[in-house]
């Protein structure tokens, strides 16, 4: 796997967003009544791509982000803080 990052090691502020982003991503699955498994197939990936995502173990690119959220009836939101 290549390394993004000189040391290797990923900076604080972006295993926080990663895991902010795998936390609405599981919300928003859940309160639209889908299992992972229907939301791989709605948005043409694995079910294993979807359980990584929302784990914060898979960093999606932001097209893949859009198509799921497309696939769950939700726009993608970027608030800067």
């Amino acid at each position: 796997m290549k390394k993004r990052y000189a040391d290797g090691v990923v900076p604080e502020s972006s295993l926080s967003a990663r895991a902010e982003i795998a936390m609405q991503l599981k919300d928003a699955r859940k309160s639209a009544n889908m299992t992972q498994q229907t939301l791989a197939e709605a948005c043409g990936t694995k079910k294993s791509n979807i359980s990584r995502m929302e784990s914060g173990r898979y960093n999606p690119s932001l097209d893949f982000l859009v198509k799921v959220a497309g696939s769950m009836g939700r726009q993608i939101s970027i608030k800067v803080e």
